[in-house]
């Protein structure tokens, strides 16, 4: 599970990938790491509905953690 945050262009993307990468290596559960960072995507962007930012964060992990896929992600507006 590693992934290269250098080239991911949105800021609230990248700072959920780094904070889920970190939690996950210091053993914290997975269900608990993407929780934190469904928190973290709202810090970034209040506005959003918590069901946006789940499915979103879910999104993103998926993307960047499991499948490795070095294409652009699908995200949030302010890309």
């Amino acid at each position: 599970m590693v992934a290269d945050t250098s080239r991911i262009a949105r800021r609230c993307e990248r700072a959920v990938i780094t904070a889920y990468r970190e939690l996950r290596q210091h053993g914290t559960a997975d269900m608990a790491a993407f929780q934190a960072c469904t928190t973290l995507y709202r810090i970034h962007h209040p506005e959003a509905p918590e069901t946006e930012a789940r499915r979103l964060v879910a999104e993103w992990i998926d993307h960047h953690m499991v499948r490795a896929d070095p294409a652009p992600a699908p995200g949030c507006p302010c890309g």
